[in-house]
């Protein structure tokens, strides 16, 4: 199935469009991941455009993390798309669980938790991804273990929330391609 031609009317009810996509711990092949969730976010929802934007950066930043921390050089991550047409998006980001961070996903929810607070102080450049990304432009954010030793993340995104398809409040002057963090 073609997503990037697929009639609008169609995905209003019926069954779940899924799409799993392997890719190796290279960010050389991000630019693929980041092209692909774009165009199936504007062909699949009606999300304006800065949220179709900011949705591939949610996107961006699990691969990223799962390349980084999750998975030693020349293994692979999956991620996989699940289109719940008319009701939700579902990203699933799962890593080899052979890279240098060993948290598991309780400490994974504990440091999101604390990270999203708002008087949480960051020191570093770096770390701010997860929780100000990822779960704040999420509605449901799930960290698994693997038997592996790996995790699985995954991400939810529901479509009916009439707000998504209007522009930014005060990001209307901005470039829709430039995501501010706040």
């Amino acid at each position: 199935m073609n997503i990037l031609n697929m009639d609008k009317n169609l995905q209003q009810g019926g069954e779940p469009v899924k799409i799993t996509i392997i890719i190796p711990t290279n960010a050389y092949f991000m630019s693929g991941i980041r092209d692909f969730t774009l165009a199936m976010i504007k062909n699949m929802t009606n999300f304006s455009e800065q949220w179709a934007y900011r949705f591939q950066s949610v996107v961006d930043e699990l691969c990223n993390n799962a390349i980084e921390h999750g998975s030693l050089p020349k293994q692979e991550i999956k991620v996989t798309f699940v289109d719940n047409p008319g009701d939700s998006i579902e990203i699933f980001v799962e890593d080899a669980g052979t890279g240098k961070s060993k948290l598991k996903s309780g400490e994974l929810h504990n440091l999101v938790a604390e990270r999203s607070k708002p008087d949480y102080a960051f020191t570093d450049i770096r770390g701010r991804g997860l929780a100000k990304i990822v779960a704040a432009w999420t509605d449901e954010l799930e960290f698994v273990d693997l038997p592996n030793g790996g995790h699985r993340v995954r991400v939810k995104k529901y479509l009916k929330n009439p707000t998504l398809s209007q522009p930014i409040p005060g990001a209307a002057s901005l470039d829709p391609t430039h995501v501010v963090l706040n």
